[in-house]
């Protein structure tokens, strides 16, 4: 089993933009759908947004619908999430995660990836 890689965190100012990447392999590839979440400091986890692979619909969160888009590249297995108008509360460890048709939570998750939003 291997797990997806995100890439693509850091450090930005409010206002500011950063995109994360996610690529899944080898038994990840070809996915029922991939998705964001994320967890900041004393706070639980929760869903940022989603895609499916095949019909590539969208979901999101209603905190970040309007500021970040997920995307996809098909043939690289690969899924995108660019997040702008960045504020200090999107401050989190941002976690993709592969489904495959039995739930977010049984599908494999990511290492995590950091993103700070600080002036």
């Amino acid at each position: 089993q291997v797990p997806p890689v995100e890439s693509g965190g850091g450090l930005v100012h409010p206002g500011g933009s950063l995109r994360l990447s996610c690529a899944a392999s080898g038994r990840t590839a070809n996915p029922n759908a991939m998705g964001w979440f994320r967890q900041a400091p004393g706070k639980e986890r929760e869903f940022v947004a989603s895609m499916f692979w095949g019909d590539g619909s969208e979901y999101y969160a209603d905190s970040v619908k309007g500021r970040f888009t997920i995307s996809r590249d098909i043939a690289k297995n690969t899924a995108y999430l660019q997040m702008d108008h960045l504020q200090p509360n999107d401050t989190a460890a941002y976690y993709c995660v592969v489904e495959k048709g039995t739930g977010w939570s049984r599908g494999d998750w990511g290492q995590g990836t950091q993103v700070t939003v600080s002036s």
